[in-house]
């Protein structure tokens, strides 16, 4: 049997997503539409860097990454709206879970970049 060892980036984005869906219960309360939005992004940035996980090449693992990155990055507007808004909640923790998570996905994603260009 096959042991997997801690991947820091796949419990980040899991722990994100969970806090994610408690926010975006509290969101729903004044805006779902955003609510609808946060929770897509916030969740679809671990299931992409899941996913890359099982990746046929190193090509296509940077790829899915990118992805995950898009999505935090969708994530991370839609956490500005809500800070900017007089009229929306926030939750600062899950804005710096996230902004925490950019700066991983960008190291691997350059990182794999340069062992696919070496």
């Amino acid at each position: 049997m096959k042991v997997k060892k801690s991947n820091i980036i796949i419990e980040k984005s899991f722990q994100a997503a969970l806090r994610g869906i408690e926010f975006c219960k509290k969101l729903e309360e004044n805006e779902s539409r955003i609510a609808n939005q946060l929770f897509r992004s916030v969740t679809s940035i671990g299931a992409n860097i899941s996913e890359a996980q099982n990746a046929e090449s190193l090509k296509d693992f940077i790829h899915k990454m990118k992805i995950a990155a898009k999505e935090l990055e969708e994530s991370l507007y839609w956490m500005r709206l809500c800070k900017e808004s007089d009229h929306l909640n926030f939750d600062q923790e899950l804005n710096a879970q996230l902004k925490e998570m950019i700066l991983i996905l960008a190291k691997i994603i350059s990182s794999s970049k340069r062992k696919l260009n070496n």
